[in-house]
């Protein structure tokens, strides 16, 4: 999970770590990328507005680098969205969950995420 808001991080993991899911959190999209390389991850939630490195920016880098992972990429993103951001979304195929949310939403996508196929 790429996040920097830690009480979204902390409740993120908590729900997850209740239905099962291991979740590691990176505060942004430099060290998600450090991780990715070091672990192996089935899913990645990724905040569209991180600092350092943006989650459009991460999610082009997973393309190239680490294809069939990009194909499990869920957004998140909350307050205002810029005119860009859902274009991009639209175009990246990608599932999306806005902000705010509660658990029962970030279960459900997170489950729907596990059956995309990895392409």
């Amino acid at each position: 999970m790429v996040e920097d808001e830690p009480a979204i991080g902390s409740m993120c993991q908590r729900v997850l770590a209740r239905e099962g899911f291991e979740v590691d959190i990176a505060v942004n999209g430099t060290l998600a990328q450090e991780m990715i390389e070091k672990k192996q991850y089935r899913i990645c939630l990724i905040d569209i507005r991180t600092p350092k490195m943006s989650g459009v920016e991460l999610y082009q880098w997973l393309r190239r680098e680490y294809p069939r992972m990009a194909n499990r990429v869920i957004f998140t993103t909350g307050g205002v969205i810029d005119e860009k951001t859902i274009p991009f979304i639209e175009q990246s195929g990608r599932l999306f969950l806005p902000k705010p949310f509660v658990p029962r939403e970030l279960t459900a996508i997170v489950k729907e995420a596990m059956m995309q196929p990895e392409e």
